[in-house]
């Protein structure tokens, strides 16, 4: 799908919209123009742009829903945009607007809420969804049935029943292009792993709806950061999102690119130490965040950069000739001093 996506900004009603514009690149908007690859003051990076940034969605509510806590974000087979709330509400927002056009409550199989941190969907629409809290991998039809859910390695499940600590589990979830490869990452490091290393589980589909588990790989995080979120790009790497947050100072928030190829398969390997005859995934930085133009933001607590906040949605709503258009969300946690953020980003593999 070409998409070419941009970010307007709207009034403070949800009634009044921003519109996230697909279109060409002359569109220019109030908080940053859309052409941000002739404008060099909205560089992040050499090969990362800030094109826009809406708040219109900050502390706002649908059909008595609050909207916000977006911990992740996918693109329908509609075209219209899957919103991920980690209080178990997952929204389809209007790509051109953002505007909430329904929302649907999930539960798992007891009716209990999840605490909901990825999101990917399928040729046929239904919702893959990680929760953090198990964790788990379930598929949802459209109106929040569950259809299934998928095998969990033990390892990572949450002490004592595996080695995972509790809020360190499944917090990014992406399918590869074809649809036939799954991968969820988690946050934080296994109990006996050296701090720092984390786990990335895949798993292969199995005719049309059965996934069975695959590889699992080793990926280093930054000292003090945990992966939120990951997207599988057009040629088969990965987007992975790093965040972490320091009280006095803000957010850090930085975006990587990574490669699964020649990676070492750690299903097997009980403790990762990054001993040389383990092949953690290659990365490459492509943006710190913290380097983006502010293009007019602020912020509510103290920010290294006005625009940061605490980021952890993000998917791929476009790619034309390796330049990617992306859309990042933030998790306000319905907290007074964060905000409910919307950003536009051109990237270049």
């Amino acid at each position: 799908m070409r998409l070419r996506t941009v970010l307007t900004t709207v009034t403070a009603t949800l009634a009044a919209t921003t519109s996230l514009v697909v279109a060409g690149p002359a569109n220019a908007h109030a908080h940053g123009s859309a052409n941000a690859n002739s404008r060099p003051d909205h560089a992040c990076s050499p090969t990362v742009s800030l094109s826009s940034f809406s708040d219109a969605l900050d502390k706002t509510t649908y059909n008595g829903t609050y909207v916000g806590n977006f911990s992740a974000l996918a693109v329908d087979r509609d075209g219209k945009l899957a919103a991920l709330s980690d209080r178990s509400s997952l929204f389809t927002l209007d790509p051109k607007t953002l505007a909430p056009r329904s929302v649907v409550a999930l539960a798992d199989e007891g009716g209990a809420a999840l605490d909901s941190e990825g999101l990917a969907v399928e040729r046929d629409g239904t919702r893959l969804v990680a929760s953090e809290g198990e964790p788990t991998v379930r598929r949802y039809g459209r109106d929040g049935a569950i259809l299934g859910r998928l095998p969990v390695p033990d390892d990572l499940r949450v002490a004592p029943a595996g080695r995972a600590a509790s809020n360190q589990t499944f917090e990014a979830l992406t399918l590869f292009p074809g649809g036939r490869t799954l991968l969820a990452g988690m946050e934080g490091s296994l109990s006996g792993d050296t701090p720092g290393i984390v786990r990335f589980q895949t798993w292969h589909r199995h005719g049309s709806k059965d996934f069975r588990l695959a590889a699992q790989y080793g990926y280093r995080t930054d000292t003090g950061l945990g992966v939120v979120e990951t997207a599988a790009t057009p040629d088969g790497r990965l987007l992975v999102l790093e965040r972490g947050f320091t009280s006095g100072v803000g957010n850090t928030v930085r975006l990587y690119a990574a490669d699964l190829r020649r990676a070492t398969d750690t299903s097997g390997i009980e403790t990762l130490t990054g001993q040389n005859d383990v092949r953690l995934i290659k990365k490459t930085l492509l943006a710190d965040l913290v380097n983006c133009p502010t293009l007019g933001a602020t912020a509510k607590q103290p920010q290294p950069n006005p625009l940061l906040d605490n980021i952890e949605a993000m998917t791929i709503t476009g790619h034309h000739h390796g330049r990617l258009s992306v859309l990042l969300a933030s998790d306000d946690n319905q907290n007074a001093v964060q905000t409910t953020r919307f950003y536009a980003l051109r990237v270049r593999l």
